[in-house]
């Protein structure tokens, strides 16, 4: 459960009660008188799917090749509870993390409540003019850096070559494409078209971008979302599914999307380089060139996908900064940005490590990084987090049939205006 927005005021007051005081379980924010060299325990919060996080393990790990003194203490975060719980410790004063991987739509909510630390001028920030400007502004807030950039990703259209050559059709273009071929592909090879996730309100934006909207106007302070766009967007995604061209789920969409992709029961989903390895591992997916992956259908006015990511942040309580900075440096350094490439497909933050020939080379990147150069930004404000448990509630209840999309689109509009105080 999300934190109730009238929360925040005594939220921020425990958050610098809790930076004031110090709060992580790790070794003690010191250097070794000795040698000069770092010491202590580094408590990373990796927040990677299963499929990535053995090699993030390794990686974090690794540190201490660099650093012998110190210790990283790896700990596996189940993505879907990771924000409340990092905030629960964090206000809590107790058992929050040195360092963790961040969506990037958290940094701003986090930094605003006093839970990150600053980062300008740490050794945790380097050389951040090779980072890409897109993937450098989600870790800006109110002035100052609060994460240092990672991976980079967008959504696209993950397609089962096998199955379209079967059914004698091509790489849908649009929505419209899509669904007029669905019945023949039903028909030449059982599949059906189109897993659509319908319990994560990130695989909504795409559907809104199709039809011109957005969620905000951020300039104008404004909201969007109940415009005409988003009703259509609702409305797009509800005949998907009224028309048997895609298949949903309201309450496990990650792994019943993957295994009926994995698996050949749909021909497509919609997805980011994050689940690359994991398709891969399926039985359809034994020959590696029957993946394919475009971009997201279009719906009737634009194609667009969400710009997405990871940071490292510090925490603001932290008691071994100097060893969390240099760690947070590391983990997003250029050597291991190619490295998460190379054995992960994942996309890199910093412009440099598209020069290396393996990453250059590889086949998602190759893709994914037009997709990314054209990514829709998102509203990096402290609240940008909380709009999508108004879109998931209304998603849910359009699919469901208990709402229509006139309706949801005005719920949510009501609901990011509750939020949003001030805005019109």
């Amino acid at each position: 459960m999300r934190r109730g927005i009238g929360t925040t005021a005594l939220v921020a007051a425990l958050a610098l009660a809790a930076t004031a005081c110090g709060g992580s379980d790790s070794g003690s924010d010191k250097k070794d008188s000795g040698s000069g060299e770092l010491s202590g325990t580094v408590t990373f919060w990796d927040t990677s799917n299963d499929a990535e996080k053995g090699v993030y393990k390794k990686i974090a790990e690794d540190f201490t090749k660099k650093h012998p003194d110190v210790t990283v203490k790896h700990v596996s975060v189940d993505f879907g509870e990771a924000n409340n719980k990092f905030k629960n410790a964090a206000g809590g004063n107790s058992g929050a993390p040195d360092v963790m991987r961040t969506e990037v739509a958290w940094v701003a909510d986090f930094a605003n409540l006093g839970y990150l630390a600053p980062l300008d001028d740490t050794a945790a920030v380097d050389d951040k003019d090779d980072y890409l400007e897109s993937a450098w502004g989600s870790t800006q807030f109110d002035g100052k850096t609060y994460a240092v950039p990672q991976v980079t990703d967008t959504l696209a259209l993950f397609y089962n070559k096998r199955i379209l050559k079967e059914a004698g059709v091509e790489v849908p273009e649009s929505l419209e494409d899509l669904k007029k071929d669905a019945e023949k592909v039903k028909d030449k090879t059982g599949a059906t078209s189109l897993y659509l996730r319908g319990d994560d309100p990130y695989w909504f934006l795409p559907y809104l971008y199709g039809e011109g909207g957005d969620m905000l106007d951020a300039d104008a302070k404004k909201v969007t979302i109940d415009d005409a766009a988003g009703v259509k967007a609702f409305e797009a995604m509800k005949d998907l599914v009224d028309s048997k061209a895609a298949l949903t789920d309201l309450s496990d969409g990650w792994d019943n999307g993957q295994s009926a992709f994995k698996n050949g029961d749909v021909a497509m989903m919609i997805n980011g380089p994050w689940a690359i390895e994991d398709s891969l591992a399926g039985k359809e997916f034994k020959d590696k060139d029957n993946l394919g992956v475009a971009a997201v259908p279009a719906g009737s006015k634009a194609q667009g996908a969400p710009q997405g990511g990871w940071n490292l942040s510090v925490y603001a309580g932290s008691k071994n900064l100097d060893a969390s900075y240099e760690f947070a440096k590391y983990m997003s350094s250029a050597e291991v940005q190619q490295r998460t490439t190379e054995e992960l497909s994942l996309l890199p933050t910093r412009t440099s490590v598209y020069d290396v020939e393996s990453v250059k080379t590889n086949t998602m990147v190759e893709f994914f990084k037009p997709a990314v150069d054209k990514a829709v930004q998102r509203p990096w404000i402290a609240e940008g987090n909380s709009l999508f448990e108004p879109i998931k509630v209304s998603q849910q209840e359009v699919l469901s049939g208990k709402s229509t999309p006139e309706q949801a689109a005005k719920d949510t509009g009501d609901a990011y205006r509750k939020i949003l105080k001030d805005w019109k």
